[in-house]
């Protein structure tokens, strides 16, 4: 029997939000989120794991990837932190999963491990992919081993840091990669948890902050070929409270748009990322127009070893708990 936290009778909460893994055919010709917690973990037979398992299921809610929220996140923590569950796996549509994953270890301090996953093909669908994912995420959450990890992103019996993980393919069943150099920190096989590379404990600069009454809105403009200066122009006119900039390679924009970055940089906090993906953006390398060294400079701020997606959701709490971007960002370096 794998080991787990409870080896007698291990207690896990499943928390459901919908998605693909949710997914019955509906009026319109295609699928949607229909299915509970309950119907998604009778497939996953996780009765043959622990004959003897405590199980509980919550729906947060019943939406596509796409609707999935911060706040729904947040509901997800408070169930965590009242639950007596020795894991959590919570499911949902695999579009924002990464994102989830990564808002889950910003704000889990519960000290009960979140396992996230969903589907890429619906129940309806021959191979259907959510039984088994729901396996290996509920193996994870009850391992010892994931003890000080506040979340793990579960697919495909790999396991994923959320800091890292994207999803890096519209279909395929493999959609969730690490990027070229990390690589998955541990995997499942028969029915074990094998987690060689996973990290070592990181306190979250939320950790432990009350939840926001409202969060603050943040823009996210990606900078390619050619890009106009209307569209930075635009942003800095707006009610937004900050902006990320995903840059081209390190951290970089054409020269034509530092003047409209340095009037964005005026009106609100500015962060500088990288649309590619994996690495860090650069701090200290390009003294070029549009080189990060002069944007630094400016006073944009560094995403560090985040992409833009997750650092526009660092930037949002930082900015709803009232904290200083350059301060929280530096977590991140």
């Amino acid at each position: 029997m794998p080991e787990t936290s409870s080896q007698t009778a291990p207690h896990l909460l499943l928390a459901a939000l919908g998605g693909t893994i949710a997914s019955t055919a509906n009026a319109a010709g295609g699928v949607a989120p229909a299915l509970g917690g309950a119907e998604i973990a009778a497939a996953a037979g996780l009765d043959q794991v622990w004959p003897n398992l405590q199980a509980d299921f919550t729906q947060v809610a019943q939406v596509s990837s796409a609707n999935v929220t911060l706040e729904m996140l947040f509901d997800v923590v408070e169930l965590a932190r009242t639950s007596s569950a020795d894991g959590i796996v919570l499911t949902q549509g695999t579009d924002t999963l990464e994102e989830s994953a990564f808002g889950l270890w910003l704000l889990n301090d519960s000290g009960t491990h979140i396992a996230v996953t969903g589907a890429m093909r619906n129940p309806t669908l021959p191979g259907a992919d959510g039984p088994a994912n729901v396996r290996a995420a509920a193996l994870t959450a009850l391992s010892d081993q994931v003890e000080g990890l506040p979340a793990t992103l579960v697919f495909t019996d790999e396991v994923h840091d959320p800091r890292f993980v994207t999803k890096s393919h519209t279909t395929s069943t493999a959609a969730f990669s690490s990027g070229p150099v990390l690589g998955a920190i541990g995997w499942l096989s028969e029915d074990d948890l094998h987690l060689p590379h996973a990290p070592g404990a990181v306190q979250s600069p939320f950790a432990g902050l009350t939840r926001p009454d409202q969060l603050a809105k943040v823009a996210l403009a990606e900078v390619g070929m050619g890009e106009p200066t209307e569209t930075l122009d635009l942003i800095a006119g707006s009610d937004f409270a900050g902006a990320v900039l995903s840059g081209v390679g390190g951290g970089h924009v054409p020269a034509e748009l530092l003047p409209a970055v340095a009037r964005l940089a005026e009106s609100m906090p500015v962060v500088l990322a990288s649309r590619t993906g994996s690495g860090a953006s650069l701090h200290r390398t390009y003294g070029y127009p549009g080189g990060e060294i002069g944007l630094i400079e400016t006073g944009l701020v560094p995403a560090g070893i985040l992409d833009a997606r997750k650092a526009r959701i660092v930037l949002t709490l930082a900015l709803s708990f009232g904290l200083t971007p350059a301060e929280v960002f530096a977590h991140f370096g």
